[in-house]
């Protein structure tokens, strides 16, 4: 096998930041990347997104947790180095890399490029077991080996630093408000303006809806006017809700604190749909007459495939669409943990890898 490699090199000896156990703060790990094989792509790590679920798996607060972790599953970076059967990408190329790297190929899911869907469970970018039987590492690393059809290209007009969060955030709002139709004569509501609800706005946006933002921060009504919200409703506002009755085609609820999902049922029409991306600790309460009385749709959506990830990145080099970021240093990811946890970001942290490298 011949791999084709920038000047730079691409050598095993990987620096990151990792957990080495739960509860213990992120701190410098060194590890071996694996070998490239021909159809693997090795990306200079440039930014990577902080996701919230970075800290559930990194504490072990989902359970299951494999230590040591190094987190990361929003990655944009530069391509330093091709496998030689690669036809996707080439040296120098912008590339990205999302929740997951691998998938069982085989079954129905994967057959229709829903492979966030595998039936036989894709392979997670960090946290998980690859073919091999060795543990996977993410994108809080300098360099990450990937098989190209689990990549994706970015176009240089956007910005890599914010186009990074595009790849967990971005598409697990955009992949519900397409697959249920948003666009021009739809009604579309989004719950929560944190790092998913925010592109949530920008993409019902985008595609033509009347959007409607709900908050319980009444400091957050410009905001989301700026980001695209045609209204904006104080949920914990019991008229402003009532007004709202029976009224939206679709609700996208980004918010993963526990809540009232009733309430928002209350707001669906006839064969409308409200639809779950985010993930409250303790089991949900439906009451069945939310539902069934007006033939109601609860339905729950989970990222997007290859194919559908790569079509938003597209979208949003056309549109102009990117995150609102705050660029950290990786020495500052134990602090930026501690502020997502109170809301202290609008709306992504990314870490500029270059801090990493430099250390």
């Amino acid at each position: 096998m011949s791999i084709t490699l920038s000047k730079s090199g691409a050598p095993k000896a990987t620096k990151s930041y990792a957990a080495r156990a739960a509860r213990e703060p992120l701190a410098p790990f060194t590890f071996d990347r694996r070998d490239p094989l021909p159809h693997d792509i090795v990306i200079d790590v440039l930014f990577c997104g902080v996701c919230h679920s970075d800290i559930h798996q990194a504490r072990d607060e989902w359970g299951g947790s494999l230590f040591p972790m190094v987190p990361g599953h929003e990655i944009a970076g530069r391509v330093i180095g091709v496998g030689d059967k690669v036809t996707k990408f080439k040296v120098g190329d912008l590339a990205a890399v999302g929740c997951f790297v691998d998938s069982c190929r085989t079954c129905g899911s994967c057959g229709e490029g829903l492979e966030q869907y595998c039936e036989n469970g894709m392979t997670v970018t960090y946290n998980g077991i690859d073919r091999s039987g060795a543990p996977t590492f993410g994108g809080y690393s300098e360099r990450l080996v990937v098989d190209e059809a689990y990549s994706l290209r970015v176009s240089e007009k956007l910005d890599l630093a914010a186009t990074a969060p595009l790849l967990c955030a971005g598409i697990t709002l955009y992949s519900p408000l397409r697959h249920w139709k948003a666009g021009p004569g739809k009604k579309v509501g989004i719950v929560g303006l944190g790092g998913l609800g925010h592109m949530g706005v920008k993409f019902a946006h985008a595609f033509g809806a009347h959007v409607v933002l709900f908050t319980t921060s009444p400091g957050k009504v410009e905001d989301g006017k700026r980001l695209g919200a045609d209204e904006v409703v104080i949920s914990k506002d019991a008229d402003a809700m009532a007004k709202h009755a029976n009224s939206f085609d679709l609700i996208v609820d980004a918010v993963s604190a526990e809540h009232d999902m009733n309430a928002y049922l209350n707001l669906i029409k006839r064969d409308g749909t409200l639809v779950l991306v985010g993930v409250p600790e303790k089991p949900l309460s439906i009451h069945p007459f939310s539902v069934v009385a007006k033939r109601k749709n609860f339905a729950g959506s989970c990222i997007g495939g290859i194919a559908e990830t790569q079509e938003m990145l597209d979208f949003c080099a056309e549109k102009g669409i990117v995150s609102d970021i705050e660029l950290i240093p990786i020495d500052k990811i134990n602090e930026a943990y501690e502020r997502m946890l109170k809301s202290d970001v609008k709306y992504r942290f990314v870490i500029d890898m270059a801090s990493l490298k430099n250390s």
